[in-house]
């Protein structure tokens, strides 16, 4: 049996940030592990600009991000063991594990760090009818076609959903010499960052079609078209909408799912409004020792925010196997308001904190001019106002630690004021 105080597993930007923090926090045996044959996670194939600007204040590529973080890794000697499998983990921090180099092997850890990221969801995810040609790929699998493994996926494209992947996959379709026809969302709303709108659809004429979705596929061995119909406020189709859109290649970007199936085998309590752990402020999820940071938590909108939040998993890590965390204390639940979709962490434990405290949340609708209030058992301590909120947009909000100071088993809540447009 192997043996680390911090095994951390995944390698994306979440779990590069957390490890090489845990080590800045005096830790030195740690190990990282991934399944994939490069470090990076997802960045790698995110060949397109964006990253960075908050936490380099510069703007990079997807790889060049990840290679800030890969090189820290290595001037830090950070052990890892890339193409291997994490199988099961257990509440005792036992790691079962197998590649093709050391075979199955059993690692124990003093404190795990969950970061693996999350995956796309599927054409059998969402039911869309009709038959199963050849043609049809979740937009991140198109993207690893085209910018790491140069195979063009499609010439005349139609996007389903408006998340960024799909954004970003629309233009990047257009810059390879593919027509795309057009992206439709279900949703009365983009699921992703305005800035993905303007830059990857406005930009380039690409027509963004609110509320419709597909409600048949045609082609036997490959796709010839997609028929879409407009929905209504329930997201049925509305009948005597339908268009024939022809295609060659469908692209679904229809969501993403936190890869949770190592934290549910560990026990860990799941919150059904993020698909994610329940974790504290250290983000510590409900089985101790065993800490969760990134995507695998809550999808977010910025991989900078990514990279803060699995410091803190890290940093937090660290203390617990030097035993530095406090259990007892004050402790405040948090819970999501009135057109507030969750938040994160769920459990605070102030005595933990050392100045701010930082909730991470998605608002449900689209609100113009509205405000953000913060209330403690019911009592408003601090309201933001905000012009534009919107799901695709997560809200950060830093609150400092005198407002919870004095506050025991008590329920802090977020709630938007607003106008719906």
């Amino acid at each position: 049996m192997l043996n680390y105080d911090i095994v951390v597993i995944g390698g994306g930007p979440a779990g590069l940030a957390a490890a090489i923090e845990a080590k800045k926090s005096g830790i030195d045996s740690i190990l990282v592990i991934d399944r994939d044959r490069e470090l990076g996670g997802i960045l790698q194939q995110c060949i397109h600009n964006g990253f960075g600007l908050h936490e380099f204040k510069e703007e990079l590529t997807g790889p060049e991000y990840a290679e800030r973080f890969i090189e820290q890794l290595k001037e830090l000697d950070i052990e890892c063991k890339l193409d291997t499998m994490v199988i099961d983990i257990t509440q005792d921090r036992l790691i079962h594990a197998i590649n093709t180099e050391d075979g199955y092997m059993t690692i124990q850890a003093k404190a795990i760090v969950l970061a693996m990221g999350c995956r796309e969801r599927t054409r059998g995810a969402i039911a869309i009818p009709g038959s199963r040609p050849a043609g049809i790929f979740t937009a991140g699998t198109a993207q690893r076609y085209i910018n790491m493994e140069g195979y063009m996926v499609g010439k005349k494209v139609f996007i389903l959903g408006s998340g960024d992947i799909g954004l970003i996959m629309a233009r990047r379709l257009i810059l390879e010499g593919a027509e795309v026809s057009a992206v439709a969302e279900v949703m009365p709303y983009s699921g992703g960052l305005t800035r993905n709108i303007v830059q990857c659809l406005e930009d380039f004429n690409i027509p963004l079609l609110l509320s419709h979705t597909i409600v048949d596929i045609k082609g036997k061995d490959k796709i010839e078209g997609v028929v879409l119909s407009k929905v209504d406020s329930h997201r049925k189709p509305i009948a005597g909408t339908e268009k024939y859109f022809e295609c060659d290649t469908l692209l679904l970007s229809v969501g993403l799912i936190p890869e949770n199936e190592l934290s549910k085998s560990a026990g860990i309590e799941m919150d059904p409004a993020t698909n994610g752990p329940i974790v504290n402020e250290s983000m510590e999820t409900t089985v101790e020792g065993i800490f969760a940071c990134g995507n695998v938590v809550h999808v977010h909108d910025l991989v900078d925010y990514v990279s803060q939040e699995s410091r803190r998993a890290g940093s937090n890590a660290a203390k617990y196997v030097k035993d530095m965390l406090i259990r007892n204390g004050s402790t405040l639940q948090a819970r999501p308001g009135d057109g507030v979709g969750y938040i994160v962490p769920q459990i605070i434990r102030t005595d933990n904190l050392e100045k701010n405290l930082d909730l991470f949340m998605r608002v449900k609708n689209v609100y113009s001019h509205g405000k953000l209030v913060i209330r403690v058992d019911g009592v408003p301590v601090r309201e933001i106002k905000k012009k534009h909120m919107a799901p695709g947009e997560m809200e950060r909000i830093k609150l400092d630690l005198e407002l919870l100071k004095d506050k025991n088993d008590s329920i802090l809540s977020v709630e938007v004021e607003k106008e719906v447009v």
